[in-house]
């Protein structure tokens, strides 16, 4: 195990470019006003009321049919 702080690792040559969820949205065919939508409003219902749950449960399977490709655009 590695027990050096983080501040003395200077080799990140062998780290990759870092993939956000909006480059994943757009990469699915979402443009990027879209991406960024879809990504506030999963905030929104996953900080929401009690009644979350449905609509997370709604949000999951949006995700599921996207990552599917069953959404055509």
């Amino acid at each position: 195990m590695n027990t050096r702080p983080l501040e003395i690792i200077t080799d990140t040559e062998h780290i990759g470019p870092i993939e956000t969820d909006t480059d994943i949205l757009q990469e699915l065919g979402f443009s990027e006003d879209e991406a960024i939508s879809l990504l506030w409003l999963q905030q929104w219902y996953q900080h929401g009321g009690s009644d979350r749950v449905e609509v997370l449960r709604h949000l999951e399977f949006l995700k599921i049919l996207v990552g599917n490709g069953s959404i055509d655009r």
